[in-house]
């Protein structure tokens, strides 16, 4: 099968989980296949944030969002040899006009194809390896069949990250299918805190005190 074909070509090139789904509501034409793919980020350098991020994981983001990147180029050409379509999602893009979003959301993307859920903190939650992960997303019209969506809730309700987060930006509400991001997180709100308190860490782009403090960050659901 094709979708064991795409596992291994991700996985051996370091991909933590690879996820399948079909989704009608993205903007990239006939191309309504997805791949989702999930890179765990290191624990020893998400540890080193306190209450505020470090130099070091400011660069570990940005060398992680790269590295996903190249993954999906890599696959779509691969794709592309077999006849088939694709669009890449950036890694961390946002689209003109809407600084706070980017072309479809990776989470939307991961949790369709059963990688995880969406905890209090706005944050995907992957099923094995919780909150420290980042994700990429790749449309094709390749076929492809995925798992299905997880219906258990990983998050556990226990408003570590609403207590943490320094700017108040994480409003407290569980998702639930349909809910829009605004009604439990304001990226608004995180950004300018992030702008004025971090600007001399990473030009104020990144936080990760959310998802340092989250129980579910290392073993998944079973640390909860």
């Amino acid at each position: 099968m094709l979708e064991q074909e795409i596992k291994e070509f991700l996985l051996s090139r370091g991909v933590s989980d690879v996820g399948f789904a079909c989704i009608d509501n993205a903007d990239t034409g006939e191309l309504k296949n997805c791949v989702s793919i999930v890179v765990r980020l290191s624990d020893a350098i998400v540890d080193e944030i306190t209450d505020r991020p470090t130099p070091t994981y400011f660069h570990h983001y940005r060398t992680v969002n790269a590295f996903i990147d190249r993954c999906l180029l890599e696959l779509g050409l691969f794709l592309n040899s077999k006849g088939y379509n694709y669009i890449t999602i950036g890694a961390s893009q946002s689209m003109p006009g809407t600084p706070f979003n980017g072309r479809y959301s990776h989470k939307e993307a991961a949790r369709k194809s059963g990688l995880g859920g969406i905890g209090k903190n706005s944050m995907f939650i992957h099923r094995k390896h919780g909150t420290r992960v980042r994700l990429g997303t790749l449309f094709t019209d390749c076929p492809l069949e995925g798992e299905g969506e997880m219906t258990e809730n990983l998050c556990t309700g226990c408003d570590r990250c609403v207590k943490a987060c320094p700017s108040g930006a994480i409003l407290g509400r569980s998702y639930e299918p349909g809910i829009k991001r605004e009604e439990m997180f304001s990226p608004a709100v995180c950004s300018e805190y992030m702008k004025k308190q971090f600007q001399h860490i990473g030009r104020g782009a990144v936080c990760g005190i959310c998802m340092r403090v989250c129980p579910l960050c290392k073993g998944g659901a079973e640390n909860g």
